[in-house]
C-alpha cells in the first residue's frame, strides 16, 4: 500500500494534537485544581474560529485577527486550551488583590489559574515541538474561540495553537502588524 505525504502529513498534525491535549490535561496545576479544557478542531468548525477571528472587535488592531485567520485557515487543525480563572484560596496577592474572596467578588482573576493555563499550553507546544509539527500560539484564536463559546462558560482566558506539516513552516514568515 502506499500512503501519500499529504494524507499521511494531515495524519501526523492530528495526532500530535490529540497528544497536545493529553499534555495540557496532565501540565501541573496549583494545589490540584484542574480547571483546563481544551479542544481540536478541524474543517467546518475551524472555519467557524477563523470566521470568527476575522470579525472580532475586541478592540485591538483588527489586522491581527485578520493575519492569524489566514494561518489558520493553512492548518489542518487548530488545538484549543483554556481555562477557568478562579481563586484558589491561597490568599497570596499575586493577582493584586489581598484575598481571595475580594479577587472573587471584584472579578479579578487568579494569578495561579492563569498560570495554570500558561504552563497547559506550553506543555501542549512543547508536545508539538517534539512531534517536528510547526506551530504557533494564538491569543486571537482564543478570543475568537471564547466568543464562539467553544467551552464550558467557566472558561475566561484560551489560546489557539495552530499546526502544520509542510516543507516551509508557515509560521515563521509571518508579517509584522
Amino acid at each position: 500500500m502506499i500512503y501519500n505525504s499529504a494524507e499521511s502529513e494531515k495524519k501526523a498534525v492530528l495526532q500530535a494534537a490529540e497528544l497536545m491535549v493529553a499534555a495540557a490535561r496532565t501540565a501541573p496545576k496549583a494545589c490540584g485544581t484542574d480547571v483546563i479544557e481544551a479542544a481540536i478542531l478541524d474543517g467546518a468548525d475551524k472555519d467557524k474560529l477563523t470566521a470568527a477571528m476575522r470579525e472580532c472587535k475586541a478592540g485591538l488592531n483588527p489586522k491581527y485577527f485578520a493575519r492569524d485567520a489566514a494561518l489558520v485557515d493553512r492548518c489542518p487543525c487548530i488545538v484549543l486550551i483554556g481555562g477557568a480563572v478562579v481563586p484558589r484560596g491561597l490568599n497570596c496577592g499575586l493577582c493584586g488583590v489581598k484575598t481571595c474572596a475580594a479577587a472573587a467578588k471584584g472579578g479579578v482573576a487568579c494569578a495561579m489559574a492563569v498560570d495554570d493555563v500558561g504552563i497547559a499550553v506550553g506543555s501542549a507546544a512543547s508536545v508539538a515541538m517534539d512531534c517536528r509539527i510547526d506551530n504557533r500560539i494564538l491569543f486571537t484564536a482564543g478570543m475568537a474561540a471564547l466568543h464562539l463559546g467553544c467551552f464550558s462558560d467557566k472558561v475566561k482566558i484560551c489560546f489557539g495553537i495552530g499546526l502544520s506539516a509542510t516543507g516551509k513552516n508557515i509560521f515563521f514568515d509571518r508579517p509584522a502588524i
